[in-house]
């Protein structure tokens, strides 16, 4: 088990700029696993790990603390190269926008998706793979979907939360009904929630993703940086206790 210490201090950059850490120290605190500098939310509730710009002797040895033996995150930003004994397993560009000007609009026919709708979200993302999503990401934020015959077949929602600012995600349609508008006015609906309390909308999204990425941008997002994802393996033993100055 990890050893839980003081959350370190807010470091001044924009929330967007460390938006997992940002979430774990306030809105999501009570979803934080830290050690050191380095965070995670709860493994039942995302797969997220905050961690500094550029990580030290320190901050590796702490990620494999919460992770554990043979257990893989995904790392924001560039030139990550991990210790010995740990793998790389891919890595690819990431894109963050901001919504400041998102055109949003309530929904009367989006439904609120609560806990005993999990199975059905589960499935509905197994079919089409926005991202990762867990038995407790619905306690993140407002999910809301479509249904057609009873069947959920689109949704989108909320995950992280830095100060002043929401993410959307999880924007998926089950591709039988695709083209129908269910996703812009999803994630139409969802900015609503967010702006009505006085927050922006902000999302990520893969850069080969250009399908929804100009999706978003018609809907009023626009780029405000790009980054990238690494996807890094634990060694299969357990690391030892981080040795601090």
């Amino acid at each position: 088990m990890a050893t839980e210490l003081t959350v370190p201090a807010k470091t001044g950059v924009h929330p967007l700029d460390d938006a997992i850490r940002e979430s774990l120290r306030g809105a999501h605190e009570h979803f934080a696993r830290w050690s050191g500098r380095v965070a995670r939310y709860h493994p039942d509730v995302a797969p997220h790990v905050g961690h500094p710009a550029t990580l030290g002797d320190e901050d590796w040895a702490d990620l494999a603390t919460l992770l554990g033996p043979s257990a893989t995150a995904a790392l924001r930003g560039f030139g990550h190269t991990p210790p010995p004994g740990w793998e790389v397993v891919d890595s690819f560009g990431l894109v963050q926008m901001d919504g400041t000007a998102l055109d949003v609009e309530p929904d009367s026919r989006a439904e609120v998706l609560g806990p005993s709708d999990v199975p059905e979200i589960l499935d509905l993302i197994g079919r089409t793979r926005p991202g990762p999503y867990l038995p407790r990401t619905i306690e993140m934020g407002t999910y809301l979907g479509f249904r057609v015959d009873g069947e959920l077949v689109a949704m989108a929602g909320e995950r992280l939360h830095p100060p002043g600012w929401t993410e959307i995600s999880a924007v998926c349609t089950d591709e039988r009904f695709r083209g129908r508008g269910f996703g812009a006015r999803l994630v139409r609906a969802v900015g609503a929630g967010i702006r009505a309390r006085g927050e922006i909308p902000f999302l990520h999204a893969a850069q080969a993703n250009t399908t929804a990425i100009r999706l978003y941008e018609s809907l009023g997002f626009t780029l405000r940086q790009q980054s990238a994802l690494t996807v890094v393996r634990t060694p299969a033993e357990a690391a030892p206790p981080p040795v601090r100055g």
